[in-house]
């Protein structure tokens, strides 16, 4: 590995800085690309700033990775707080290159800091123009994008550090150990099944109905030796809380806070995981789980697809107005959100089924 290092880092880079602030989404399709070029330039350091709430999702990382977690909205908010962050880098860490993986007012202006210092710097190519094309109203193109994962490995490779990819998942090949989620759950039995259910995402367009997202917990559980695990966060307590009690081996997660590590561990035991277009299906993506995914008013197409998750794992309707927005946060044309509420609930419980079961 130390050969190619030579051979393929021909700036000889010692400390990279890599930015990516935004949503959870963005940030956890990172991590198939971060890790690779990590243990691919093992000689190389690298620093990857982002929110402080998200350096807990980088489980087991590279030797040569260091989390740098910020609060860009106080401590280093605005101009100023910019330059005062990129300053604070550059004297600890002595960087030598920039990736910002983010493209935003806040990353330009790092990117504008570092060239005044001659650090060379790559910035990615989001495809907001194709992306636009295909959510528009009128003339929509529906080709499929290129996925934000290979938008990063493409920024790394114009920084001067192409690579392999390597990436097996948050615990290679294998689970988690059963001590990571013991606060959570007791191990999972022999003749166990156990599914996880996400059915909350940060907007409406992207959330399956509640009232057939119900029936699909009753269907499921029922099955002989299955335990259903309900994941969400605070606001969803009262009615994940609520399944919960109305069904059997149903528990949910909502009301429990011991973090993304345990909860993770915890996924990684999964024989499935139901979700919407959603952080957690990407956080099941990362441990190796299949992952039942309901689309909406987004598509895989604008790319952000689970990694390596398969298209015939997806459920969608063939609707022509589809897609009409990139995160689902925009009012439905129809005004009765048919993307989702014309999904029967059969449809999903029938594909998780010959998932367990084939």
């Amino acid at each position: 590995m130390a050969t190619n290092d030579r051979i393929n880092n021909r700036r000889g880079l010692k400390n990279v800085l890599v930015v990516r602030f935004s949503a959870i989404t963005d940030v956890v399709l990172t991590i198939p690309v971060v890790y690779s070029v990590c243990r691919y330039y093992s000689e190389v350091n690298f620093y990857l700033v982002t929110r402080q709430s998200m350096s807990t999702i980088f489980i087991n990382a590279p030797k040569n990775l260091k989390l740098v977690g910020v609060d860009i909205k106080e401590r280093y908010n605005g101009l100023r707080g910019a330059r005062r962050l990129l300053n604070e880098l550059y004297r600890e860490y002595a960087i030598d290159a920039m990736v910002d993986l983010q493209n935003n007012c806040y990353s330009s202006i790092m990117r504008l800091f570092c060239r005044f210092r001659g650090i060379p710097t790559a910035c990615i190519n989001d495809g907001q123009g194709s992306k636009n094309a295909l959510i528009r109203k009128n003339n929509k193109v529906m080709l499929p994008l290129t996925s934000m994962i290979a938008r990063y490995r493409e920024t790394f490779f114009r920084i001067g550090l192409p690579m392999q990819d390597s990436f097996e998942g948050l615990y290679g090949k294998g689970n988690a150990d059963i001590q990571s989620f013991a606060e959570l759950s007791s191990p999972k039995a022999d003749d166990e099944i156990w599914i996880g259910i996400a059915p909350f995402a940060k907007h409406k367009g992207k959330v399956y109905p509640l009232n057939l997202m119900e029936k699909v917990v009753d269907d499921l559980s029922q099955i002989t030796h299955a335990k259903i695990f309900l994941f969400g966060g605070n606001d969803e307590q009262e009615v994940l809380g609520g399944w919960a009690q109305k069904y059997e081996r149903v528990v949910s997660l909502a009301d429990k806070h011991y973090g993304f590590p345990a909860e993770m561990a915890l996924m990684s035991h999964l024989n499935v995981m139901v979700s919407m277009d959603s952080a957690n299906m990407h956080l099941a993506s990362l441990v190796g789980v299949p992952v039942v995914s309901i689309w909406g008013a987004t598509h895989p197409y604008c790319g952000f697809k689970g990694w390596r998750q398969l298209e015939t794992n997806t459920i969608q309707l063939p609707m022509t107005c589809r897609p009409c927005a990139l995160f689902g946060d925009k009012p439905c044309l129809r005004g009765d959100y048919h993307c989702l509420a014309g999904i029967p609930s059969q449809v999903i419980i029938d594909k998780v089924r010959t998932l367990i079961f084939n």
